[in-house]
């Protein structure tokens, strides 16, 4: 049987990429059968699938260069892949492109006490760092919720943050310095072990863009020191309301905490189900709130907070006593998105920001949300720095509930932006909030994002199809550069 043309096209593309790419790194890093590939046709936003042409696993930074030097010069897009967790569809491969994993790159090279930093490479988890350097007494603050699996290299890719970002930062305060590699297959190094430069921020610039300007290859954390006392507490409340508005009432006291958590009934109690974390059933919230730093400052703080907690609503209130106990707080929180899985086949986890104050009402309009769509949904926030996380449950076996799930999702965003907010918090626009970008930016805002897009990748070869709805081409974005003698082209500025 004559196989169709259009079939054999792909093939004979596939073939010539796997001959080219076989030149450059060895045989057993090119995967092009499906068995192999298919750990990798998607991300962590699994209702999305995709098969990818080719993967390619180089081992160096000098493959990583060779194999997108390569694929600039034969036309090939290329999407690059850490751990693969991304919730924004960040890592989602092409039909007709390479995917780039950098599952090899998991060595810690550095660890220097001195500078308090330590240097990695980006397939090394999240908590890696923390194990690594914990028995003397440091830590790597940012803790996404997925640390156990998530690679540094993606949460550089995605700014990622954690239930500790609210006082120690995103990934953004505690990186110090990036190798990346360019499309052209230029090697760049950007910061290092010093905590600023008087250079452009090009370092803020990488973090957070997506896998669209280059890939990490290495990367330069800062860590701290274990605080001398970390106590946490948790407080019940019998209205979401309430907890959102205590969450404002104490931050507007000038109180930083190490960290402060929202999660409403139905999280409560499918993390409770899972983890057995002593959390009060009968509330239709709870906050975690921890305070770290010397002991008598941590306990001067406690009580400050148990007095604003209980002027705010507070029904329960109640104290770690041990470090045992503190783990056990946070370890429901930390298990929240697998125990939500237990009770619902599927669901979406969302991420967009709002103003502190706007938490009573955007948990109202949710509410009502939830009904006007027919699906539930479990709440589980950052709440001190308003980073929302709902989790839509729904069931993909059922005839038109993704689709609705969806819609409910896009709406929560929409409000948010409408509340002062935010598209995304942490997990990045990817394919998931790409089509949502104009509810939050101009026409003019996005041309100039691509601007910068263009000055790194002018043929869009690198992770094409992700965060921007419309991709233009650079010669319809003006030239980036503007030579002796020529007329600058008008949609850019003077200087």
């Amino acid at each position: 049987m004559q196989m169709p043309k259009a079939d054999q096209t792909i093939l004979d593309h596939r073939h010539m990429i796997v001959a080219g790419l076989k030149r450059i790194v060895p045989a057993h890093c090119v995967l092009d059968d499906d068995s192999s590939m298919k750990a990798y046709d998607t991300d962590g936003l699994s209702a999305y699938r995709q098969m990818p042409l080719v993967v390619v696993l180089p081992e160096t930074t000098a493959q990583v260069s060779a194999v997108l030097k390569w694929c600039r010069d034969e036309g090939v897009k290329v999407v690059p892949r850490g751990a693969g967790t991304s919730l924004s569809g960040g890592a989602i491969p092409l039909a007709d492109g390479v995917l780039l994993g950098l599952g090899k790159f998991n060595q810690i090279i550095d660890i220097d006490y001195e500078n308090r930093c330590v240097v990695t490479q980006p397939g090394v988890t999240n908590l890696g760092i923390t194990h690594a350097v914990q028995d003397e007494g440091f830590y790597y603050a940012p803790d996404p919720s997925s640390q156990i699996a998530c690679s540094i290299g993606g949460n550089i890719a995605e700014n990622s943050g954690g239930v500790h970002c609210l006082k120690y930062g995103l990934t953004t305060n505690n990186v110090l310095g990036i190798e990346i590699v360019t499309m052209d297959g230029d090697i760049l190094r950007l910061g290092g072990k010093h905590l600023d430069s008087g250079a452009l921020d090009l370092l803020g610039l990488m973090t957070g863009s997506e896998g669209l300007l280059g890939v990490v290859t290495e990367v330069t954390v800062r860590i701290l020191r274990k605080p001398a006392t970390q106590r946490a507490m948790l407080v019940g409340f019998d209205t979401a309301q309430e907890a959102g508005q205590a969450v404002s009432n104490v931050i507007a006291a000038g109180i930083i905490p190490a960290g402060m958590e929202m999660m409403d009934a139905p999280a409560i109690n499918a993390a409770e189900d899972f983890v057995g974390a002593g959390y009060p059933r009968e509330a239709a919230a709870l906050l975690i709130v921890e305070l770290d730093g010397p002991e008598v400052e941590v306990n001067f703080l406690l009580e400050r907070v148990g007095d604003i907690v209980k002027s705010s609503g507070a029904t329960s209130v109640r104290l770690s006593h041990s470090e045992e106990e503190r783990n056990q707080f946070w370890a429901g929180r930390k298990s929240a998105f697998p125990a939500v899985g237990r009770i619902s086949p599927d669901y979406l986890c969302m991420d967009g920001t709002i103003p502190r104050k706007a938490l009573p009402e955007m948990l109202t309009r949710m509410a009502m949300m939830s009904q006007k769509y027919g699906l539930r949904v479990a709440n589980v926030f950052h709440a001190g720095d308003g980073n929302l996380h709902p989790l839509i449950l729904f069931d993909a076996n059922q005839p038109g509930e993704l689709e609705r799930a969806e819609e409910f999702g896009n709406d929560i965003l929409r409000n948010c932006v409408q509340l002062g907010g935010v598209l995304t918090g942490e997990h990045g626009v990817g394919i998931e909030k790409r089509d949502l970008m104009p509810e939050m930016f101009s026409e003019e805002d996005l041309r100039q994002q691509q601007r910068v897009k263009c000055a790194f990748d002018p043929n869009h070869l690198l992770n094409p199809g992700k965060v921007f709805p419309v991709l233009h081409r650079c010669a319809e974005l003006g030239r980036m550069h503007v030579h002796k003698g020529e007329v600058p082209h008008p949609d850019l500025p003077r200087f």
